[in-house]
């Protein structure tokens, strides 16, 4: 195609001068005597003038009317046609030397070889520090507009809206990469990740079967064993949880950054102090994209839970659990581990009734 445009627009540039060369004219030397006689005609007016025969306002329009004259018979003459020998000299240069500096000028400094460069090597085109994220995504997002069935693009799009906590759109464009590009580890992976997020952390059934497919795709995978391992803990299975994650956990490569919050799950399944670099769970998970870090938060409550009422704690870990899943607003979770506290707390007249301050400051009465 670009060759076809190249021969269009070489085309018009010939012809463009060929053209003026078919139409051009010269005056012919028939009319050299028309000039002679304008000239005497002005000497005559000149000479009436000076001897006051012609009065002297009246000279300009004499002059005038004898340039019209001159003007009307050169019209009249008929013009000669350009030299035919050098009109095809002309027309032949024009023709062969036009496309060869042409050519010969794009050989030189264009790329004819240059192969075409993919829609996501385009969107980096400049530094990837100074890359505008948000001009990238409405520029692919036009792109796939014009272009739905442009796998390619679902596919770099979707785990940039993934990070970006964009969950719904996330989810349509991981589905229509693995639509149209086909089933891989990491899609289905990014997938589980964005209907996670949209479901707020929980492992959904839709979820989970695509955590399935990508680690069967990928058993060495690390994410979807993670999710794995909090769906696990989400249908009240810790110990199963636990062993996925340690599995995990000691498979990792060396220096993997994840692996400290896979430490800190199980030991908080363990009641044990959280084991990261900095001692700190809330901060590495703070460092979390959105839908890891919900996953993160609810396996964490989830498994504080599943402690709790296996082994028992104290009247702080049981607050904790019920503002924990107040603040992710399960309310009905919420009063059952109320419920659980009281009856494992039933000697303790004091912490029964600091439960019953925190459920009315949390509106869980009734």
């Amino acid at each position: 195609m670009i060759w076809v445009v190249f021969a269009v627009m070489t085309g018009l540039a010939v012809f463009s001068v060929l053209w003026p060369l078919s139409r051009s004219r010269r005056i012919s030397p028939a009319n050299l005597p028309n000039i002679s006689l304008y000239e005497a005609q002005v000497a005559e007016i000149d000479r009436d003038a000076a001897s006051g025969l012609i009065p002297a306002p009246d000279v300009p329009a004499a002059k005038a009317e004898a340039a019209r004259r001159l003007l009307a018979v050169s019209a009249a003459q008929p013009r000669s046609a350009p030299s035919q020998r050098n009109l095809r000299i002309a027309a032949l240069a024009a023709i062969i030397l036009i496309p060869v500096l042409a050519l010969g000028l794009y050989s030189r400094v264009g790329r004819p070889d240059l192969p075409d460069e993919p829609l996501s090597d385009r969107l980096q085109a400049t530094d990837s520090g100074k890359t505008d994220i948000a001009a990238a995504i409405v520029r692919i997002e036009a792109h796939l507009r014009e272009h739905p069935e442009d796998g390619r693009g679902w596919d770099v799009i979707a785990p940039v809206y993934l990070r970006l906590g964009r969950a719904d759109d996330a989810r349509r464009a991981f589905t229509e990469a693995i639509r149209l590009l086909g089933d891989s580890a990491a899609r289905e992976a990014g997938l589980g990740e964005a209907i996670l997020a949209n479901a707020q952390g929980v492992v959904t059934a839709e979820a989970r079967q695509a955590f399935e497919k990508a680690k069967a795709a990928d058993p060495a995978l690390p994410q979807p064993r993670y999710y794995l391992g909090v769906a696990a803990l989400q249908d009240g299975k810790p110990d199963e949880a636990r062993a996925i994650w340690t599995k995990l956990a000691d498979e990792a490569p060396a220096g993997a950054s994840w692996v400290p919050v896979i430490r800190q799950r199980i030991a908080a399944l363990d009641g044990t102090p959280a084991a990261g670099p900095d001692g700190a769970a809330g901060k590495s998970i703070a460092a979390l994209p959105p839908a890891q870090r919900a996953a993160a938060i609810r396996s964490m409550v989830e498994g504080l839970s599943a402690r709790l009422q296996q082994s028992g704690g104290s009247l702080d870990e049981w607050q904790r659990l019920v503002r924990a899943y107040s603040v992710l607003n399960e309310p009905e979770k919420a009063r059952a581990a109320l419920i659980h506290a009281r009856k494992n707390l039933s000697g303790d007249a004091g912490a029964n009734a600091e439960l019953d301050r925190l459920a009315h400051q949390l509106g869980l009465e009734g």
